[in-house]
């Protein structure tokens, strides 16, 4: 198995050197140095004299992560906030993790295409195009689906056990907008009336969906 997921992740990195959707690198490397206080498209680059092994180098995705919330998944990102190495190289890791019935709710990454490896488990999985097609198919272990950049989309666990993916992006930091969370929980809050309008409901709706999506208080 372990040969298996080397395997694709050498994929993942080919196919996403070669439609890398950042800006293209103009030196062998430039670690992110997150501590500068520098506004830029991504990050600036860390000296080159301090750069370490320790800034190409990321284990957080060997185990399952712990799920603790009311969807049933967890995302794990291995993204340049993880791996400073990744500036400027224009790919990135997630592995996400199902409870059975478990939902990666519809979502989209507006800086990258998606392409997800099922380590474990079997989902249902699609996208919606801009003519509003859904795209979906039932995914198992070993197999592969692609979801284009900016398209929302989802994955569900119907399955019994666990499951799990390795998601690659063309992006070092692709960015996820959560359809649901974006609009009932943003900051400064949407208006009541462009939500009762948009999804034909009333106030008291959007109330009782604002307070199922809002954070919960530690």
């Amino acid at each position: 198995m372990a040969a298996m997921v080397s395997a694709y992740l050498f994929v993942f990195l080919a196919l996403f050197g070669m439609v890398a959707s950042d800006p293209d690198l103009l030196q062998d490397l430039c670690v992110a140095n997150k501590a500068a206080g520098v506004k830029v498209n991504g990050f600036p680059c860390k000296d080159e004299a301090n750069v370490t092994e320790a800034d190409f180098f990321f284990s957080g995705l060997a185990n399952p992560g712990v799920i603790n919330n009311s969807v049933g998944s967890v995302v794990t990102g291995a993204n340049v906030e993880k791996i400073p190495g990744l500036n400027t190289l224009g790919v990135s890791l997630a592995r996400i993790d199902y409870q059975p019935g478990g939902l990666n709710p519809p979502h989209t990454h507006p800086r990258a295409t998606e392409i997800i490896f099922v380590l474990d488990g079997e989902l249902d999985v699609g996208f919606i195009t801009t003519s509003n097609k859904l795209i979906s198919k039932s995914v198992k272990k070993g197999d592969i689906f692609v979801f284009p950049k900016g398209l929302v989309h989802f994955q569900k666990n119907n399955g019994e056990k666990p499951a799990s993916v390795l998601a690659g992006f063309n992006s070092q930091l692709p960015g996820t907008q959560s359809i649901a969370v974006t609009l009932f929980t943003s900051t400064p809050p949407v208006p009541d009336n462009v939500l009762t309008k948009a999804f034909q409901i009333g106030t008291k709706e959007v109330d009782k969906i604002k307070n199922k999506l809002a954070p919960k208080k530690s």
